[in-house]
This record gives structure tokens, C-alpha cells and sequence, in this order.
């Protein structure tokens, strides 16, 4: 059992969230145990009810945390690409964000899919509807601009986008690409295809 370092440190809320965030990347959403959490963090089955009141209260902690890391590694990848007078090729922008978040989604077994979960929508809760938001910001921008600033067209562009990124993370941990041997660098550039293809296709279609 782990050493209980974290708990008598005072940090025991961001080792729980920590080590559920593995326990996701594991194994999957659906897979969190608050007494398993406990248990790889080496406190008591009660210590984590003394941060969190429930399991979903855990659930969102990590949604918050999965977001804020998700959009640390979007927004480098845009800041990374190479700029005019205008800024970034908002196109670029796309790809480089949907190839962040392949990335993002294959390493830590969730992406939008926890930050957005259906059981956590009628929360309520503030920080994970700033996590959200926080996470649109970041998408929103370039497809904005693909779009000509057509708000429906922009959200429909990025629903696709994030579908192709988060397919190949999903078939990636799936073992389905198994015989291919696909890298994280494979998925990622995949991803950052169909995001660039779907954007200059918008690109082109006719404004409203």
C-alpha cells in the first residue's frame, strides 16, 4: 500500500483526484470506485468523504482537472503553430487542436466525454460549467473563423472534429489498430486530417 505522504501533508484532495484520473485512464469512466481511489492512495475507505461528498462529487473534481489539462494542451498546440499579421491559419489551429486532443483522450482513457458526462449535467456545479466553457473557448475561436463566424456552423464543425479525434483515441486503447501498430504521433496526425479536411470543406461551403 502507498505511503500516506499526500494525506499528512494536507494535499490529500488533489492526490485523491490524482490517482482517480489514473484509475479512469485505466480502466474507463465507469470503472471509478471511491473505495478503490482509497485504496491506491492508501487512506481509509472515510478519508475521501471528508473532501468529497459523494462519488460524483470526486467524478466532477476530475472533470475539472481533466479539463483544465485538456486545454493547457490545445492551447500550446495552437500557440506552437506558425503566425502572419492575422494570426494562425485557423485551419492549422483545427487540425492542431484535434491532434492534441487525440493525444490527450489515448493517454488519459477520457476527453470530453467525462468533462461532459450526462450523469454530471444537472449538477449544477460551478466549476465543472467553467470547465466547460473553458474548454468551448478554446475549440470555438478557429472554427469561428473557418465558419465566417456562423455560430451553428462552427458547433457542427467541431462536433465532427472532436468525433474524429476521440474515435481514433477510443480504437487506439481499444487494441482494434492493434495489427497496424499505431503510435500516439499516428492517431494524432490521423486526427489533425480529418480536422483539416472537415475545415476546408467549411471553408468553402457557401455562407449564409
Amino acid at each position: 500500500m502507498p505511503k500516506r505522504s499526500a494525506y499528512h501533508h494536507g494535499d490529500l484532495k488533489t492526490e485523491l483526484v490524482s490517482t482517480a484520473l489514473q484509475l479512469i485512464a485505466e480502466q474507463g469512466i465507469a470503472a471509478l470506485s471511491v473505495a478503490e481511489v482509497a485504496r491506491r492512495a492508501g487512506v481509509s475507505t472515510a478519508a475521501p468523504y471528508r473532501h468529497f461528498a459523494s462519488k460524483q462529487a470526486l467524478l466532477i473534481a476530475c472533470a475539472v482537472a481533466a479539463a483544465g489539462a485538456l486545454v493547457e494542451r490545445m492551447l500550446q498546440a495552437q500557440e506552437e503553430l506558425p503566425r502572419d499579421e492575422q494570426g494562425a491559419d485557423p485551419v492549422e489551429a483545427m487540425a492542431a487542436s484535434a491532434a492534441a486532443y487525440a493525444r490527450f483522450a489515448a493517454e488519459n482513457g477520457s476527453g470530453l466525454d467525462l468533462i461532459f458526462a450526462p450523469e454530471l449535467q444537472d449538477a449544477g456545479d460551478e466549476d465543472l460549467l467553467q470547465a466547460g466553457r473553458t474548454v468551448m473557448d478554446a475549440l470555438l475561436p478557429p472554427a469561428l473563423a473557418v465558419t465566417g463566424g456562423d455560430a451553428r456552423s462552427a458547433l457542427d464543425l467541431l462536433e465532427r472534429q472532436i468525433a474524429g479525434a476521440h474515435g481514433y483515441a477510443a480504437l487506439l486503447r481499444s487494441g482494434f489498430l492493434s495489427r497496424r501498430h499505431p503510435t500516439l504521433d499516428d492517431i494524432a496526425s490521423n486526427a489533425a486530417v480529418i480536422a483539416r479536411s472537415l475545415a476546408r470543406e467549411a471553408q468553402q461551403a457557401p455562407k449564409n
